[in-house]
């Protein structure tokens, strides 16, 4: 198990980890979504508590089925709509500022 967990700490973006685990995957879905696929994978382990179980050859197994169901969820969806991080979380990916806000900031910025 030591040397997949050495392996794993050498991989560090998310194509490093599709071609690790051999996942097919398409550069426009990974070039949107790379950090919020890597999240949910990280996610998905943690879940179904796969941190240290198992031989290397389970957990690999079990490590590229979360990496698979991962990366499906972006193929299918977008990062907005997943809510992996926080900023989506809050504003349901959406960003408002009043029109309020808007003016004091101007007025603000005007006088300084």
């Amino acid at each position: 198990m030591e040397t997949f967990l050495l392996k794993l700490k050498e991989l560090s973006s998310a194509e490093d980890f599709l071609q690790y685990f051999g996942v097919p995957f398409e550069q426009d879905v990974v070039n949107v979504s790379r950090l919020h696929i890597l999240k949910r994978f990280f996610q998905y382990i943690r879940q179904a508590n796969l941190l240290s179980s198992g031989n290397e050859l389970e957990l690999y197994t079990a490590y590229r089925e979360q990496l698979v169901k991962a990366y499906a969820d972006f193929v299918k969806s977008t990062p907005a709509q997943e809510k992996v991080f926080k900023v989506f979380q809050d504003t349901a990916g959406r960003q408002h500022v009043s029109i309020d806000n808007l003016r004091a900031s101007m007025t603000q910025r005007m006088a300084a």
